[in-house]
C-alpha cells in the first residue's frame, strides 16, 4: 500500500510516511485502504502517532482500540510557549499538517484532537465543553501564560472560548488567530442572513445553469428551516473523502455545538484569516466579529473556505508566521 500511494520502492519498515511525502491526502486514502483489506477501523490521524509501517503494522496487531490523547505534537520546537492549533468541524488536526509543515517557528507546535475521533469516547456537542476538554490538556503542558491560539473554522470559536475562559483566570493569551471562523447564521444579524441566503440561492441557480422561474426563483429566495439554517452537510468535503462512523459522529456533533454557541464579547486582539472567495460564510468579517473584541484585525488569504488550508497553505503558514513573530518576539 505505502508503495503504491507513496510511488516508492522499496521502503523500509522504519521509513517515516511524513519524510516519504505523505501528506494528509495520501494519510486517508492509506486508512481508508486500511478498513477495507484489514477490516480495521481507524482515522487519518493514526499516522502522527504511528509513522512507520513498524508501528503502524503493531498498532493493527493490538487487538485493544487506541486512545488518542487530546494533544498531538505536529512539529517539534526548542522555544517557549507552544503553539495550539484546534481542528475545524471533521475533527482532525490532519487538516493542517500542509500548514505546519511550512510554518517557521523555533515554537513547538500542538493540535488540538477531538474526543471520540477514535471512535471510543462520544464527542462533546457544546463549545464550552470543548474548550474546558483542551484546557484541561493545554494546563497540563504549559500551566501558565502566555498562551498562543490558532483555531480553523469550528475551531476558531473553540479556542475563542479558550481564550475567553484563560482571560478571566488572569491568564495572557499573547496571540488568539481565528481562521475564517464563524458562528452558526442563526446568530448573525437578519441582514447578514438575507446576503448569506440571497448567495446561496445564486449559486444554486448558476450549478443548475439555467434561467429559473419566476416561482423556483422565489423558492430559492425562501428555503425551508432545515436550509436555511443549514446543516452539517452544508460544510462541504473533498470528494474524495469518505468517513469513517466515528469520524461522522464527530462531525454530526460539532455541527450540533456549532448551531449551539453564541459568542460572547473578548476582552482582547482577534487577529482574523479570512478567506478571498466567500462560500457559506458572510463576506466581511468585521461586521460579524468589530462588535465582539476589544481589537479586531482581519487578513486575507486566496481561496476559499477549504482552499486556504489545502491550496494556499503556504501563503497562510507565511502569515501565521508573522503572527507568532510579532506575538512573541
Amino acid at each position: 500500500m505505502w508503495q503504491r500511494l507513496l510511488q516508492h520502492s522499496p521502503i523500509g519498515v522504519e521509513d517515516n510516511f511524513f519524510d516519504l511525502g505523505g501528506d494528509s491526502a495520501l494519510a486517508l486514502q492509506l486508512f481508508n485502504e486500511i478498513a477495507q483489506v484489514c477490516g480495521r477501523e481507524m482515522p487519518p490521524v493514526m499516522i502522527y502517532h504511528a509513522p512507520t509501517i513498524a508501528a503502524l503494522a503493531a498498532l493493527l496487531e493490538d487487538p485493544a482500540t487506541p486512545r488518542f490523547p487530546p494533544l498531538v505534537l505536529l512539529k517539534a520546537g526548542d522555544q517557549e510557549p507552544p503553539v495550539f492549533l484546534t481542528h475545524g468541524l471533521g475533527g482532525s488536526v490532519i487538516d493542517f499538517y500542509q500548514v505546519v509543515k511550512h510554518l517557521q517557528t523555533p515554537h513547538a507546535i500542538h493540535g488540538m484532537q477531538s474526543r471520540g475521533i477514535d471512535g471510543v469516547d462520544a464527542p462533546f456537542d457544546r463549545i464550552e465543553d470543548m474548550a474546558e476538554f483542551y484546557l484541561e490538556a493545554v494546563r497540563d503542558l504549559q500551566p501558565h501564560g502566555p498562551y498562543v491560539l490558532v483555531g480553523f473554522s469550528l475551531g476558531g470559536l473553540v479556542t475563542l472560548e479558550m481564550a475567553q475562559r484563560l482571560v478571566a483566570s488572569g491568564e495572557k493569551v499573547a496571540l488568539l488567530a481565528m481562521l475564517d471562523s464563524y458562528p452558526h447564521a442563526s446568530y448573525l444579524s437578519l441582514a447578514q442572513q438575507a446576503r448569506l441566503k440571497a448567495r446561496s440561492a445564486w449559486r444554486r441557480v448558476a450549478a443548475v445553469g439555467t434561467s429559473p422561474s419566476r416561482e423556483a426563483l422565489s423558492r430559492l429566495f425562501r428555503p425551508s428551516r432545515r436550509r436555511r439554517m443549514g446543516s452539517a452537510a452544508s460544510y462541504q468535503l473533498p470528494a474524495e473523502v469518505s468517513l469513517s462512523p466515528a469520524q461522522q459522529h464527530v462531525r454530526d456533533s460539532a455541527y450540533c455545538a456549532l448551531t449551539r454557541y453564541q459568542p460572547r464579547f473578548y476582552p482582547g486582539k482577534i487577529r482574523f484569516v479570512r478567506a478571498a472567495i466567500p462560500t457559506y460564510w458572510p463576506a466581511d468579517p468585521a461586521a460579524v466579529w468589530s462588535h465582539l473584541a476589544q481589537e479586531f484585525v482581519v487578513d486575507t488569504i486566496p481561496g476559499d473556505h477549504l482552499g486556504i488550508m489545502t491550496t494556499h497553505f503556504d501563503e497562510l503558514a507565511a502569515m501565521l508566521s508573522r503572527y507568532l513573530r510579532e506575538a512573541l518576539g
